[in-house]
């Protein structure tokens, strides 16, 4: 999912020095270091709330923003992974059009259900509101979410006809971080965005919240165990 449109310049890591030497170029990085200290704390955080999760650093978007990362989740619960999710921030000191302020988050999730609960026409709406409930009980602030939801049923053929239908929904959604002190990357606070994501997709998951506040469905059908996949 693109964030939004408008130019883009070069991709730095965290740790690279700007080129060109424009002003306020070394300023950029040393705020994107410190929001992506919060982002990596929060994931850590949540590791260590939530044994079902299990999380891997995975190669960020180059074309979205100047500065990037991404990390992938899954969920596993017996022995099955149940779903998965990949998280993108991004930080253009030059905010593009359509974000309120410098910084969007971009998520993905997909999760296993039930056929009965993939059939409810309220699903999707349920969906989207696991993220904007999270959002609003965890975060100092939150701007112009955007998103789908799509119910998903994969039926096997040919050598895999004998297989059952696996039903199941996915997530597309993105939002800026936003607070009274726009100016202060700590009052995003970025980790709080973690935790509300990690929110989301536990109830997608049918894991209880770690706190009221968020729906969950009821869980996904059980599954023989299989290897972990990178996602």
């Amino acid at each position: 999912m693109r964030a939004a449109d408008g130019p883009v310049r070069p991709r730095l890591a965290p740790d690279e020095a700007p080129a060109g030497g424009e002003p306020g170029e070394d300023q950029a990085t040393t705020v994107f270091s410190s929001v992506l200290a919060a982002f990596q704390a929060g994931l850590a955080g949540q590791g260590a709330l939530r044994a079902e999760f299990a999380f891997d650093e995975i190669p960020a978007p180059k074309k979205l923003a100047p500065f990037a990362a991404a990390t992938s989740a899954s969920v596993e619960r017996d022995g099955a992974e149940i779903a998965w999710g990949r998280l993108v921030l991004l930080y253009d000191p030059v905010p593009h059009e359509g974000w309120p302020g410098c910084y969007r988050l971009i998520s993905y999730l997909r999760a296993e259900v039930d056929e009965e609960i993939a059939a409810d026409p309220m699903l999707c709406q349920v969906g989207w509101d696991w993220l904007i409930e999270a959002l609003e009980a965890r975060t100092p602030g939150y701007g112009t979410p955007s998103g789908t939801v799509t119910r998903v049923t994969t039926e096997g053929f040919g050598g895999k006809e004998s297989e059952p239908p696996v039903y199941g929904f996915e997530q597309r959604a993105s939002w800026s971080p936003t607070s009274e002190r726009a100016d202060d990357p700590a009052a995003l606070d970025i980790a709080a965005h973690v935790t509300a994501w990690c929110d989301s997709l536990a109830a997608a998951a049918g894991l209880p919240p770690l706190a009221p506040g968020t729906h969950t469905l009821p869980p996904a059908r059980t599954v023989e165990p299989r290897p972990r996949r990178r996602r």
